[in-house]
């Protein structure tokens, strides 16, 4: 019987590329933060597979079939929906160990999360945790050995199951840690050749587009304000793709702009310049902004609009984290400032300040490309893994 395997994977904050990242070869800086999603692989006792996300949560009971995965009991059929990333990963996972004639024993996964705040999702790429936490335990428990790159990019098909427009940004921080600049691949073409090839085949093609830098975090600490209010990645990003500014010369502009304000805040922390980063930061807000007063979508809401004024006014840039809407946003502040006025002007209007660290990089100054180098051989021979 396999043993249990347990892995985690940090959150993550989107510091600077939101929306431009939706395209492939568009840039982003992303860091992962210090608080995780842990996944347990273990085996299973009442079904093919059981899914336990909650403390109080009765397991979803799942049997496989000639269609996949089907609930034991119909009442579970609902809950699927929002168990679709780890059903994704299940998928991608069973059929690259089913390509490499391994057998698909019982497994029970069961997901803990620290990316909720008083019972409530903070924005912090939850479902990029998730993903990332998910693969590794899977695949370790199907007695499969990943090298680093294999597992990020093992993740990321699992990620484009799910959403097949997700950039994949927070699952490549989840999954290596640290800050990172990271561009996302060619999505049609990756879809194609998995199913015209297979999952294994896949993990050793090209994948254009792809590219991850590890960086050094800034000087100074990211300051991260919480609105109280959930938002939908997904939703704000279908809600971006259905206006005509999605198709537009405004939409190409924005591209290179915000390329720009990326390899600005790049440049920045790889000179440790405070200063220049927080500047590069309130160019990012600008660049939002804009793209708010274009499409009306809704990226700034009014307390994460005060979250960003209460920042510069204390000498520092604020912007929202990721989609906007509701969540979190971020601050730097200039070197060696006091962290209180600002956490202060915070919490007096509504806004919970919230104690994140870097997490750390799995693989320091380690950069990827679309050329699988460092995937092959994708799979070392399995080592069986028993229970003492």
């Amino acid at each position: 019987m396999n043993a249990p395997v347990v892995r985690r994977a940090p959150g993550k904050f989107l510091i600077a590329g939101e929306y431009a990242a939706l395209v492939p070869g568009q840039p982003a800086v992303v860091a992962a933060v210090d608080r995780y999603v842990t996944v347990t692989a273990a085996p299973a006792e009442h079904a093919d597979v059981e899914l336990v996300t909650g403390p109080a949560d009765e397991p979803v009971l799942l049997r496989r079939g000639h269609r996949g995965l089907a609930p034991h009991r119909s009442e579970n059929t609902s809950r699927l929906r929002s168990l679709s990333h780890l059903l994704a990963v299940l998928a991608t996972v069973d059929q690259l160990a089913l390509e490499l004639g391994l057998p698909l024993t019982r497994v029970r996964m069961t997901v803990q999360s620290d990316l909720h705040e008083r019972g409530v999702k903070i924005g912090a790429g939850s479902s990029g945790a998730v993903t990332a936490a998910a693969t590794a335990a899977l695949a370790d428990f199907r007695g499969l050995r990943l090298t680093p790159e294999a597992r990020l990019r093992l993740a990321l098909l699992a990620t484009l199951t799910a959403d097949p427009h997700a950039s994949g940004a927070d699952v490549a921080a989840s999954t290596w840690g640290g800050w990172i600049r990271y561009t996302g691949p060619d999505r049609e073409e990756l879809h194609s050749t998995r199913y015209a090839h297979g999952v294994a085949l896949t993990l050793r093609a090209r994948w254009p587009g792809l590219s991850l830098r590890s960086m050094a975090p800034p000087p100074g600490p990211l300051h991260v304000g919480w609105t109280g209010s959930p938002a939908s990645t997904p939703a704000q990003v279908a809600r971006l793709q259905n206006t005509p500014w999605w198709n537009s010369e405004a939409h190409h502009r924005f591209l290179t702009d915000s390329g720009h304000v990326v390899d600005d805040l790049a440049h920045a922390l790889d000179h440790a310049d405070q200063q220049a980063a927080t500047h590069a930061l309130g160019d990012a807000r600008k660049l939002l902004g804009g793209l708010d007063r274009q499409t009306s979508i809704g990226v700034f809401t009014p307390m994460l609009t005060t979250l960003c004024e209460s920042a510069e006014a204390v000498g520092g840039s604020g912007k929202p984290s990721g989609a906007g809407g509701g969540d979190c946003g971020i601050a730097l502040l200039p070197a060696h400032a006091d962290p209180r006025p600002l956490h202060r002007l915070w919490t007096a209007a509504g806004i919970t300040p919230l104690p994140v660290r870097t997490a750390p990089c799995s693989a320091p100054l380690e950069v990827i490309g679309p050329d699988p180098a460092r995937v092959l051989p994708v799979v070392a021979a399995p080592t069986p893994r028993t229970a003492p």
